[in-house]
């Protein structure tokens, strides 16, 4: 089932992981569940260099399935949250550039969703938030630690207190969405073509940078400095590191033609 409501599209190095489970791409169970094995494709896949998240024209995630959840005990929560935040950790982990295309709605578990992606692009006419406190909730797939960490507590508070959607231009401001696409413009079109300039890069570099920055952000400033020195020292053993600084003695900066290895 999950393949019917959510897939890997693989097009020119950029892989798109499509939520399509209309009218509001509610994250069910079949879907969250499919987002855990796309992002592990994704990950294993050599064709694909950077990935975008994307809902559709009309809508990128509503939030989660309210009708699904409402009759669950407990002890049944206990056991989704488990593979609820899996599916979203899954996203994030994903050692290549990721970012969530936004129209119309990412709202609760839509926005923790984008939220796990590295950049996220909005339209003009998106709304974001974190309303499970109006359900007498909190966030439960990484709405309470990845907002703060990117917006800074006061304002994830504010947010996740009050349940209010921000529209696009506040999210920008707040740091929530780093680009805001213009009405008239396909957000979609936008990210693909920010993750196609990574079709060709030196794909361990950028994995080694996303490790570092994510990972560093976890830890002491020493324990990071020491994550950076390795993932650095590393990239010496790498056949993309000779291409580049070959090419930038031969041809100046920015024209090697990497191989991804």
């Amino acid at each position: 089932m999950s393949e019917n409501v959510v897939r890997l599209e693989v097009a020119d190095g950029v892989g798109t992981i499509r939520l399509d489970r209309p009218p509001m791409n509610a994250l069910d169970a079949a879907l969250q569940d499919g987002l855990l094995a796309l992002a592990a494709e994704a990950t294993e896949r050599r064709d694909v260099r950077a990935v975008v998240v994307y809902g559709g024209e009309k809508v990128f995630a509503a939030g989660a399935d309210i009708k699904e959840m409402a009759g669950w005990s407990y002890t049944d929560m206990v056991d989704r949250s488990v593979a609820l935040q899996a599916a979203f950790t899954a996203v994030a982990r994903i050692p290549k550039p990721t970012v969530a295309a936004i129209t119309g709605y990412a709202l609760g578990g839509g926005c923790e969703l984008a939220l796990a992606c590295d950049l996220r692009f909005a339209a003009s006419d998106a709304k974001l938030g974190q309303p499970e406190v109006l359900l007498g909730l909190i966030p439960g797939a990484g709405g309470t630690q990845r907002l703060a960490r990117l917006v800074g507590p006061s304002k994830a508070k504010d947010l996740i207190f009050t349940g209010r959607m921000v529209a696009a231009e506040e999210a920008l401001a707040m740091g929530l969405v780093d680009r805001v696409v213009p009405a008239g413009t396909d957000v979609y079109a936008v990210a693909v073509e920010w993750a196609a300039r990574f079709a060709t890069g030196p794909a361990y570099a950028l994995r080694a940078a996303k490790e570092a920055i994510d990972r560093g952000l976890s830890t002491d400033l020493d324990t990071g400095l020491e994550l950076e020195r390795q993932q650095f020292a590393g990239l010496f053993a790498t056949e993309d590191r000779a291409t580049g600084m070959r090419s930038f003695i031969e041809n100046g900066p920015g024209k090697a033609a990497f191989e991804g290895r």
